[in-house]
């Protein structure tokens, strides 16, 4: 367990937690503390409290002694200092050229350090002018590179509600906020309505977003069917804010009416079609018979083919759907071949008997083929005519 104090600083609503020690601390008191950037002076918020050790971030820094009034003095005396010296940075920073933009200037409370905070839109060569600061200053000189978040949280402002900004008052992080927020809120996505001061889309945006999920789960989806008092509807969009519902509903005399509902009175079409508890199923009031279903395999029943059997031709898969090219080609010289082995015939599946005479003298009569092609004259196959005595024709 540690006794542990809460501490503000200036220009700031974050809280800091530090180990009070045994000090005697009260609220709105005044603390010299250590901290990532030497020794400052702050407030604290209320009185030490103990806390057990896993609630706690280490390294916790310790609480170094109690602001005197010698300390308040310095504090005051430095930051009547600090528009002297951004006037004289403002200066430099245009003699040199820079490409950034002064933000503020903060003194430490007994003047050991002298901050500069500026905003740039690349990184910016400022050696030649912390050499000037600080020869005019003759203190430690820190040039801090901030966003623009940071900015519009260190100058302040109102925001388009009227209030002053989120991130200057209350807020002591700064969130992920994404354009997907204003689209599930059904915000317009201009860019000047939805984006702070900073030019960033609005903190504000993420503080009603698990509300609006938690809505859009149990709202009706858009373009399903519900039933309402006056017909059923299809809906149309949802106001998550006034809990309502949008549909377009078909009415008694078949005109359409676009009429809004709370989501709470809508019935899925569903859920409104399932029976009642304890009601019978229709019965067939027709009079005829209905057949009854066939047991599984009997009539319907398929026929098992092999693994690699085509269901439409029956021939081998592997042979309908050669592998490459030379195959195909292959695999269409032999169709061809068994072309020329078989006699003429209308009848494809009468039975025909090879070497008969009757097959031989068709096959004397079929046309030629020089490379599995026939015989092309100018690209026009010409047509073979036997004479009557079949000892020849106009190929000859």
């Amino acid at each position: 367990m540690n006794r542990v104090v809460k501490v503000k600083f200036r220009n700031t609503p974050r809280l800091y937690f530090f180990d009070a020690l045994g000090f005697t601390i009260k609220a709105g008191q005044g603390l010299i503390v250590d901290t990532a950037r030497g020794q400052m002076l702050g407030e604290a918020v209320a009185e030490p409290e103990e806390t057990p050790d896993e609630k706690l971030v280490a390294p916790l820094k310790p609480v170094i002694r109690i602001a005197t009034p010698d300390d308040y003095e310095q504090n005051e005396h430095f930051r009547a200092k600090e528009p002297e010296a951004e006037a004289i940075c403002q200066k430099k920073i245009a003699e040199h050229g820079l490409g950034m933009r002064l933000v503020g200037t903060e003194y430490s409370f007994n003047g050991t350090k002298l901050t500069f905070y500026f905003t740039a839109d690349a990184r910016v060569d400022f050696r030649e002018l912390l050499k000037d600061l600080t020869s005019i200053f003759k203190t430690r000189i820190e040039l801090r590179q901030i966003g623009e978040r940071d900015e519009a949280k260190k100058c302040g402002g109102l925001g388009f509600c009227g209030r002053p900004i989120c991130c200057n008052t209350f807020l002591n992080e700064f969130t992920p906020v994404s354009i997907k927020m204003a689209k599930s809120q059904n915000l317009s996505l201009n860019p000047v309505k939805i984006s702070g001061i900073c030019g960033k889309l609005m903190c504000c945006l993420r503080y009603e977003q698990e509300s609006y999920e938690q809505m859009a789960k149990i709202m009706p989806k858009v373009g399903k069917e519900f039933v309402t008092p006056d017909g059923v509807g299809t809906v149309l969009e949802n106001n998550i804010i006034s809990e309502t519902t949008k549909l377009k509903v078909t009415l008694a005399d078949g005109t359409f009416d676009v009429r809004s509902y709370p989501f709470r009175e809508l019935e899925s079409i569903n859920k409104a079609a399932q029976p009642v508890d304890g009601a019978q199923p229709a019965q067939n009031t027709s009079g005829s018979e209905q057949p009854e279903a066939e047991p599984a395999g009997t009539a319907n029943e398929s026929v098992e083919q092999p693994a690699n059997e085509s269901p439409v031709s029956g021939v081998n898969a592997d042979e309908r759907k050669p592998a490459n090219r030379q195959d195909r080609r292959q695999n269409g010289n032999n169709d061809r071949q068994k072309h020329d082995n078989q006699p003429f015939g209308d009848n494809k599946n009468q039975n025909r008997t090879a070497g008969t005479d009757q097959n031989r003298n068709a096959q004397q009569y079929r046309p030629k083929f020089r490379n599995n092609r026939p015989y092309n004259n100018r690209n026009r196959q010409r047509s073979f005519v036997p004479n009557s005595d079949g000892s020849g024709g106009n190929n000859e």
